[in-house]
């Protein structure tokens, strides 16, 4: 069972979240707080597998209080959840550590599988800030040091590799992956492990920007 903590300082929102999810035999929730010191004090109690993350909060916003989780508790995973489609907050947020960004019009269904997705390990990213997300590893990669990587770990990498790559640094999430090259969702799940292993990098996010910075043709 996946355990669940929701912030928003919405009440409505918050308890409408609790009691679809609760519904759920798949997920628990831990606790439903209203500002990211709540949040911090929840996680103190109950450590939550998951985080609903509202950016727009008060004494502490969601982005503040994804970098302070990410950074005491690297495990635990978190979704922005937002009626807010804005730049900054995509960016930071990420940049802080989220494995996810989703707009709040999102449907249950929806909402439960990147649920589900992240606590995975893998991100999910709203298909209307993808383009987005692209612009975030593109200026992060213009910003950065090059990533180095050795060229005998490059030429490891197949065509089929070269592929996944490709679309991951478009800022494409698993699921529209497997939609393009016409492979199961749990494909190209090891696809990806197994290129980040070969080139020896953390995760998809400096995947994507050392392929951007790379200039490689796919």
């Amino acid at each position: 069972m996946i355990k669940v903590l929701i912030a928003d300082d919405q009440e409505l929102i918050r308890q409408s979240l609790r009691i679809v999810l609760d519904s759920r035999s798949e997920f628990t929730v831990t606790d439903a707080v209203s500002n990211g010191v709540e949040v911090i004090q929840s996680i103190r109690r109950d450590k939550p597998d998951v985080i609903l993350m509202d950016i727009r909060m008060p004494k502490m916003d969601g982005v503040q209080c994804t970098k302070i989780v990410k950074e005491g508790y690297p495990d635990i995973r978190i979704i922005i959840l937002t009626t807010f489609d804005d730049d900054e907050y995509v960016y930071n947020a990420l940049r802080f550590g989220a494995s996810g960004y989703l707009l709040k019009g999102v449907s249950m269904d929806g909402l439960a599988e990147a649920i589900m997705t992240v606590y995975q390990g893998q991100a999910m990213i709203n298909p209307d800030i993808a383009t987005k997300v692209l612009r975030f590893f593109s200026q992060m990669a213009s910003d950065q040091s090059p990533i180095h990587i050795e060229d005998r770990q490059v030429e490891e990498l197949t065509r089929n590799e070269w592929k996944i790559i490709d679309e991951v640094a478009k800022g494409h999430s698993n699921k529209e992956i497997s939609e393009i090259l016409s492979l199961s969702e749990g494909t190209v799940r090891n696809y990806i492990s197994t290129i980040l292993d070969k080139l020896g990098l953390r995760d998809r996010t400096q995947l994507a920007i050392w392929a951007i910075q790379s200039h490689q043709k796919f």
